[in-house]
């Protein structure tokens, strides 16, 4: 997995990953990225899956890690999801149910309430 972090608006940062998302070092590295942003209080995250071409059922469990740490710090997180097999398991495990998933990060930025 390839991973960046970039900020797209105030208080909005975007996870790009891109590749294969596997359980082990990818998904330690996403909960650690997130937990940082957490302490330097950017609560606002995006994952963007855009680019991703495999995701296991250990990531699939990371996304739902991850926006529950978010919800509770009182921020939030968004999905940027392509058609194609990442968008189909999130579905057919209904994570798109409790997590709103938009096809690009300006999208999905959109939808966080404005920066104070």
């Amino acid at each position: 997995m390839n991973l960046s972090n970039r900020h797209i608006k105030p208080g909005i940062v975007v996870m790009e990953m891109s590749g294969r998302v596997m359980m082990g070092a990818d998904c330690k590295r996403v909960e650690q990225d997130v937990e940082a942003h957490i302490l330097r209080e950017e609560m606002f995250i995006i994952f963007d899956l855009t680019n991703v071409d495999h995701a296991d059922s250990a990531f699939i469990g990371q996304i739902v890690k991850s926006f529950s740490r978010l919800s509770k710090a009182g921020g939030g997180l968004r999905l940027a999801v392509a058609p194609g097999m990442v968008e189909g398991v999130l579905k057919m495990t209904q994570v798109n149910k409790v997590i709103k998933m938009y096809p690009t990060a300006a999208e999905a930025a959109e939808d966080f309430p404005p920066a104070s």
